[in-house]
C-alpha cells in the first residue's frame, strides 16, 4: 500500500469516530430537554398565570401599589396564615384578588357555600375564602372598613360562569373576572368611585405607610411557607380537592358580611320572606 495513502488512515479514522460520536451524543441532549421541558411545564403553569395578571397591575395609575403572593397571620385560619394571591391599594378602595387555575364550567352563588366545575365537582365558595383573606388584612390594617374593600376572584379564559349576574356588575364589591380583564374591571371600578366620592378615602401618605405596614407583616420565610401548605393539606383545605367542607362563615346574600348563628336560624325559618336567603340586619328591610 502506498505510503502516503497509510500516514493519511490515523487522520480519516479519527474523523469518522468524531462523527460517529456526535451522532451518538446529540440525540442523548435532545431528549434531556425534553425531559427538562416535561417537568417545567405542568409546575408552571400557575406561575405563568400569576406572572400575566403582574402585568396587568403594572399598567394601573401611579397612585396605586400592589402586593403579590403576602402571607399574613391569621389566628382564625386552620393553618394560622392566609395567603392572599393579590392586595392592590388605591386612593379609593382595596382590591383582594384570588386567583383561580380551574378549568371547565364554574357555576356558583354568592350564598352558597359551595360551588361546582362542570356541573360534579365540588369547590369552595371562593368568596368565602377570600372574606377570611380580608379579615386577615383588616387585623393589620384596622383603618380599613370593609366597604372600602373589593372582594374580587380571578379565573382563566379556560373557564365559563355561570354565576349569580351580580358578581359581573361593577357596582357589586364581590365581582368574578377573567384574569384578561382584571385591570379593566379595576379601572371601571375607580372611574366609578370617583364620580360617587368627591375627595380620595386615602392620602398617597397613608396609602404608603399602608403598604409598607403590609410589607413588614409578610412571611418570607420558605419554611413557614412549606409549614403552612403542608396543613392545609392535611387538614384537608386542598382547594382542589374534591369534598369540600361547608365554610364556618356565614355571610348575608346581598353585601357578604358575615351574620350570627340567630340571624342564620331567623332567616333560614323565614322561608316566604327569605326564600332560604340568610341576610343581615340592614338587608332584611
Amino acid at each position: 500500500m502506498n505510503e502516503g495513502v497509510l500516514l493519511m488512515l490515523p487522520k480519516l479514522f479519527a474523523k469518522f469516530t468524531k462523527k460517529d460520536s456526535k451522532e451518538k451524543i446529540q440525540p442523548s441532549k435532545t431528549d434531556e430537554l425534553k425531559q427538562e421541558r416535561s417537568k417545567i411545564k405542568p409546575t408552571r403553569i400557575g406561575e405563568l398565570g400569576e406572572c400575566k395578571i403582574n402585568i396587568q397591575l403594572d399598567q394601573l395609575p401611579k397612585n396605586c401599589r400592589y402586593l403579590s403572593d403576602l402571607l399574613l397571620p391569621n389566628s382564625k385560619a386552620k393553618s394560622g396564615y392566609s395567603q392572599i394571591d393579590h392586595v392592590i391599594l388605591t386612593p379609593y378602595v382595596f382590591f383582594v384578588i384570588e386567583t383561580k387555575n380551574y378549568a371547565g364550567v364554574i357555576a356558583g352563588d354568592r350564598s352558597k357555600p359551595n360551588w361546582t366545575v362542570n356541573g360534579k365537582f365540588k369547590m369552595a365558595n371562593p368568596f368565602n375564602q377570600n372574606y377570611g383573606h380580608i379579615k386577615a388584612i383588616q387585623s393589620i390594617l384596622t383603618s380599613v372598613e370593609e366597604p372600602n374593600i373589593i372582594s374580587m376572584v380571578s379565573f382563566t379564559k379556560r373557564c365559563t360562569f355561570r354565576v349569580n349576574p351580580e358578581l359581573r356588575k361593577i357596582q357589586s364589591n364581590d365581582l368574578i373576572v377573567y384574569d384578561v380583564e382584571l385591570s379593566e374591571y379595576i379601572t371601571r371600578k375607580l372611574n366609578v368611585l370617583k364620580l360617587q366620592h368627591q375627595t380620595p378615602m386615602f392620602s398617597d401618605e397613608e396609602l404608603l405607610h399602608m403598604y409598607n405596614k403590609l410589607q413588614e407583616e409578610n412571611i418570607t420565610d420558605s419554611k413557614v411557607r412549606e409549614k403552612h401548605v403542608e396543613l392545609l393539606k392535611a387538614k384537608g383545605d386542598n382547594e382542589a380537592s374534591v369534598g369540600v367542607t361547608e365554610p364556618r362563615v356565614v355571610t348575608c346574600k346581598t353585601c357578604g358580611r358575615e351574620v350570627s348563628e340567630k340571624v342564620k336560624v331567623f332567616c333560614l325559618s323565614n322561608k316566604e320572606r327569605f326564600k332560604g336567603n340568610v341576610y343581615c340586619y340592614e338587608h332584611q328591610k
